[in-house]
Protein backbone atom coordinates (compact mmCIF):
# COMPACT_ATOMS: atom_id res chain seq x y z
CA UNK A 1 0.00 0.00 0.00
CA UNK A 2 1.21 3.79 -0.77
CA UNK A 3 1.33 5.68 2.56
CA UNK A 4 1.72 8.75 1.09
CA UNK A 5 -1.77 8.30 -1.09
CA UNK A 6 -3.72 6.86 2.03
CA UNK A 7 -2.90 9.61 3.77
CA UNK A 8 -5.54 11.77 2.58
CA UNK A 9 -8.69 12.03 0.59
CA UNK A 10 -8.41 12.07 -3.47
CA UNK A 11 -8.03 15.79 -4.59
CA UNK A 12 -11.67 15.29 -6.51
CA UNK A 13 -14.97 15.74 -5.65
CA UNK A 14 -16.84 12.72 -5.63
CA UNK A 15 -20.16 13.16 -3.51
CA UNK A 16 -23.57 12.15 -5.18
CA UNK A 17 -25.73 12.70 -6.26
CA UNK A 18 -23.06 14.98 -8.53
CA UNK A 19 -23.84 18.43 -10.48
CA UNK A 20 -22.71 16.24 -14.28
CA UNK A 21 -21.55 13.62 -16.06
CA UNK A 22 -18.48 13.42 -17.57
CA UNK A 23 -18.56 11.21 -20.48
CA UNK A 24 -20.38 10.72 -23.77
CA UNK A 25 -24.19 11.19 -23.53
CA UNK A 26 -24.91 8.04 -25.52
CA UNK A 27 -23.22 5.82 -23.73
CA UNK A 28 -25.17 6.77 -20.19
CA UNK A 29 -28.44 7.19 -22.05
CA UNK A 30 -27.74 3.12 -23.00
CA UNK A 31 -26.88 2.10 -19.54
CA UNK A 32 -29.11 3.82 -17.45
CA UNK A 33 -31.92 2.49 -19.98
CA UNK A 34 -30.54 -1.25 -19.42
CA UNK A 35 -30.81 -0.53 -15.60
CA UNK A 36 -34.35 1.50 -15.52
CA UNK A 37 -35.67 -2.16 -17.72
CA UNK A 38 -35.25 -3.86 -14.55
CA UNK A 39 -35.89 -2.81 -11.01
CA UNK A 40 -32.24 -4.92 -10.41
CA UNK A 41 -29.44 -5.80 -13.36
CA UNK A 42 -26.78 -7.55 -11.10
CA UNK A 43 -26.98 -10.19 -8.54
CA UNK A 44 -26.26 -7.76 -5.27
CA UNK A 45 -23.62 -10.09 -4.14
CA UNK A 46 -19.89 -9.14 -4.86
CA UNK A 47 -18.00 -10.89 -8.02
CA UNK A 48 -16.05 -14.31 -7.22
CA UNK A 49 -13.31 -13.48 -8.84
CA UNK A 50 -12.77 -9.93 -6.38
CA UNK A 51 -13.39 -12.22 -3.95
CA UNK A 52 -10.66 -14.33 -4.43
CA UNK A 53 -7.39 -11.86 -5.56
CA UNK A 54 -8.67 -9.07 -3.09
CA UNK A 55 -9.25 -11.13 0.11
CA UNK A 56 -5.53 -11.06 0.96
CA UNK A 57 -4.70 -7.98 0.25
CA UNK A 58 -4.25 -5.01 2.45
CA UNK A 59 -7.20 -2.56 2.73
CA UNK A 60 -5.84 0.84 1.35
CA UNK A 61 -7.19 3.10 -1.95
CA UNK A 62 -9.31 1.06 -4.30
CA UNK A 63 -10.92 2.15 -7.46
CA UNK A 64 -14.03 0.35 -8.89
CA UNK A 65 -14.46 0.51 -12.69
CA UNK A 66 -17.91 0.21 -13.37
CA UNK A 67 -19.31 -0.23 -10.14
CA UNK A 68 -22.58 -1.26 -11.18
CA UNK A 69 -25.75 -1.47 -8.28
CA UNK A 70 -22.48 -1.14 -5.99
CA UNK A 71 -22.16 -4.76 -4.40
CA UNK A 72 -18.87 -4.69 -5.25
CA UNK A 73 -18.26 -1.62 -4.05
CA UNK A 74 -19.71 -2.39 -0.59
CA UNK A 75 -17.75 -5.69 -0.33
CA UNK A 76 -14.66 -4.06 -0.39
CA UNK A 77 -15.97 -0.89 2.19
CA UNK A 78 -16.84 -3.55 4.66
CA UNK A 79 -13.29 -4.68 4.58
CA UNK A 80 -11.76 -1.39 5.54
CA UNK A 81 -11.19 -0.39 1.93
CA UNK A 82 -11.04 3.15 1.00
CA UNK A 83 -13.48 3.03 -2.04
CA UNK A 84 -14.13 5.38 -5.41
CA UNK A 85 -16.57 4.10 -7.29
CA UNK A 86 -17.23 4.36 -11.28
CA UNK A 87 -20.30 4.26 -13.30
CA UNK A 88 -21.40 5.50 -16.26
CA UNK A 89 -25.33 5.28 -15.45
CA UNK A 90 -26.82 7.50 -13.17
CA UNK A 91 -29.44 5.19 -12.52
CA UNK A 92 -26.91 2.55 -11.22
CA UNK A 93 -25.34 5.09 -9.16
CA UNK A 94 -28.78 6.01 -7.41
CA UNK A 95 -29.00 2.51 -6.55
CA UNK A 96 -25.71 2.00 -5.35
CA UNK A 97 -25.47 4.84 -2.93
CA UNK A 98 -29.09 3.91 -1.34
CA UNK A 99 -27.21 0.62 -0.37
CA UNK A 100 -24.67 2.60 0.75
CA UNK A 101 -26.92 4.38 2.91
CA UNK A 102 -28.80 1.77 4.28
CA UNK A 103 -25.55 -0.61 5.19
CA UNK A 104 -24.08 2.49 6.45
CA UNK A 105 -21.10 2.39 4.35
CA UNK A 106 -19.26 5.51 3.06
CA UNK A 107 -18.29 5.42 -0.78
CA UNK A 108 -16.89 7.84 -3.30
CA UNK A 109 -19.35 8.02 -6.27
CA UNK A 110 -17.92 9.54 -9.16
CA UNK A 111 -20.54 9.78 -12.07
CA UNK A 112 -18.26 9.31 -15.31
CA UNK A 113 -16.80 7.11 -18.14
CA UNK A 114 -13.24 6.30 -16.83
CA UNK A 115 -11.38 8.32 -19.70
CA UNK A 116 -13.09 11.22 -18.98
CA UNK A 117 -13.43 10.98 -15.12
CA UNK A 118 -9.85 13.10 -14.41
CA UNK A 119 -8.69 10.79 -11.25
CA UNK A 120 -5.44 11.41 -9.68
CA UNK A 121 -2.96 9.57 -11.58
CA UNK A 122 -1.02 6.77 -9.26
CA UNK A 123 -3.45 7.14 -6.53
CA UNK A 124 -5.17 3.47 -6.07
CA UNK A 125 -3.32 0.48 -4.43
CA UNK A 126 -6.46 -1.50 -6.28
CA UNK A 127 -7.82 -1.01 -9.68
CA UNK A 128 -10.50 -3.58 -10.06
CA UNK A 129 -12.37 -3.69 -13.15
CA UNK A 130 -15.43 -6.74 -13.06
CA UNK A 131 -16.24 -7.42 -16.80
CA UNK A 132 -16.62 -4.00 -17.76
CA UNK A 133 -17.50 -2.32 -20.91
CA UNK A 134 -14.62 -0.33 -21.93
CA UNK A 135 -14.51 0.59 -25.50
CA UNK A 136 -11.29 0.91 -27.49
CA UNK A 137 -9.61 3.51 -29.41
CA UNK A 138 -6.94 3.96 -31.45
CA UNK A 139 -5.00 5.53 -28.80
CA UNK A 140 -5.96 2.99 -26.20
CA UNK A 141 -7.44 5.41 -24.03
CA UNK A 142 -9.25 3.25 -21.18
CA UNK A 143 -6.03 0.65 -21.47
CA UNK A 144 -3.81 3.78 -20.41
CA UNK A 145 -6.74 4.80 -17.77
CA UNK A 146 -6.70 1.68 -16.06
CA UNK A 147 -2.59 1.53 -15.51
CA UNK A 148 -2.17 4.99 -15.21
CA UNK A 149 -4.83 5.20 -12.12
CA UNK A 150 -2.65 2.25 -10.08
CA UNK A 151 -0.58 3.43 -7.41
CA UNK A 152 3.41 2.22 -7.17
CA UNK A 153 3.07 -1.17 -5.38
CA UNK A 154 -0.29 -1.66 -5.98
CA UNK A 155 -2.54 -4.21 -8.18
CA UNK A 156 -4.78 -3.79 -11.35
CA UNK A 157 -7.26 -6.74 -11.34
CA UNK A 158 -9.30 -6.99 -14.51
CA UNK A 159 -11.76 -9.55 -15.43
CA UNK A 160 -13.73 -10.63 -18.61
CA UNK A 161 -15.72 -13.31 -19.89
CA UNK A 162 -13.93 -15.74 -21.10
CA UNK A 163 -14.39 -16.63 -25.39
CA UNK A 164 -16.10 -13.55 -25.51
CA UNK A 165 -14.01 -11.84 -27.16
CA UNK A 166 -13.65 -14.27 -30.06
CA UNK A 167 -17.33 -14.72 -31.24
CA UNK A 168 -19.29 -13.36 -33.96
CA UNK A 169 -21.15 -10.01 -33.72
CA UNK A 170 -24.15 -11.77 -34.69
CA UNK A 171 -24.00 -14.36 -32.08
CA UNK A 172 -23.96 -11.71 -29.11
CA UNK A 173 -25.24 -8.63 -30.40
CA UNK A 174 -22.78 -6.60 -30.49
CA UNK A 175 -18.71 -6.36 -32.19
CA UNK A 176 -16.32 -7.63 -29.40
CA UNK A 177 -13.53 -5.94 -31.48
CA UNK A 178 -15.08 -2.31 -30.06
CA UNK A 179 -14.14 -3.20 -26.15
CA UNK A 180 -11.39 -3.61 -24.45
CA UNK A 181 -10.19 -7.25 -23.21
CA UNK A 182 -7.55 -8.27 -20.59
CA UNK A 183 -4.81 -9.44 -23.36
CA UNK A 184 -4.94 -5.92 -24.94
CA UNK A 185 -3.79 -4.09 -21.18
CA UNK A 186 -1.28 -7.05 -20.51
CA UNK A 187 0.16 -5.67 -24.07
CA UNK A 188 0.71 -2.37 -22.68
CA UNK A 189 2.33 -3.56 -19.76
CA UNK A 190 6.33 -2.20 -19.20
CA UNK A 191 9.46 -3.42 -17.15
CA UNK A 192 7.05 -1.44 -14.25
CA UNK A 193 4.35 -4.19 -13.90
CA UNK A 194 4.83 -8.05 -12.58
CA UNK A 195 2.10 -10.32 -13.92
CA UNK A 196 0.95 -12.09 -10.80
CA UNK A 197 -2.08 -13.80 -12.58
CA UNK A 198 -3.23 -14.47 -16.23
CA UNK A 199 -5.51 -17.28 -17.10
CA UNK A 200 -8.61 -18.93 -17.65
CA UNK A 201 -10.32 -20.49 -15.17
CA UNK A 202 -14.04 -21.56 -13.63
CA UNK A 203 -16.30 -18.59 -12.92
CA UNK A 204 -17.26 -18.47 -9.28
CA UNK A 205 -20.68 -16.65 -10.08
CA UNK A 206 -23.39 -15.14 -7.88
CA UNK A 207 -26.81 -16.64 -8.67
CA UNK A 208 -29.26 -14.32 -10.64
CA UNK A 209 -28.54 -11.21 -12.22
CA UNK A 210 -27.29 -10.60 -16.00
CA UNK A 211 -24.63 -12.33 -16.89
CA UNK A 212 -24.93 -15.32 -14.87
CA UNK A 213 -24.42 -17.65 -17.53
CA UNK A 214 -21.26 -17.43 -18.54
CA UNK A 215 -19.20 -19.74 -16.86
CA UNK A 216 -15.25 -19.30 -17.40
CA UNK A 217 -13.54 -15.99 -16.55
CA UNK A 218 -10.16 -14.97 -18.29
CA UNK A 219 -8.32 -13.02 -14.97
CA UNK A 220 -5.56 -10.94 -15.23
CA UNK A 221 -3.95 -9.48 -12.30
CA UNK A 222 -0.65 -7.08 -12.17
CA UNK A 223 1.12 -4.81 -9.93
CA UNK A 224 2.80 -2.09 -10.63
CA UNK A 225 6.24 -2.15 -9.49
CA UNK A 226 7.35 1.89 -9.20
Amino acid sequence: MNDDIAAGPPAFDTSFPADGYAGDPAVRAEWDSRYADRQQLWSGRPNGALVAEAAGLTPGRVLDVGCGEGADALWLARRGWDVTALEVSGVALERAAGHARDAGLAVRWVHASLTEAALPPASFDLVSAQYPALLRTPGAAAERALLAAVAPGGVLLLVHHAGVDTRQEGEIGFDPADYVWPSMVAALLGEDWEVEVDEQRPRVAPDGGAGAHHTDDLVLRVRRLR
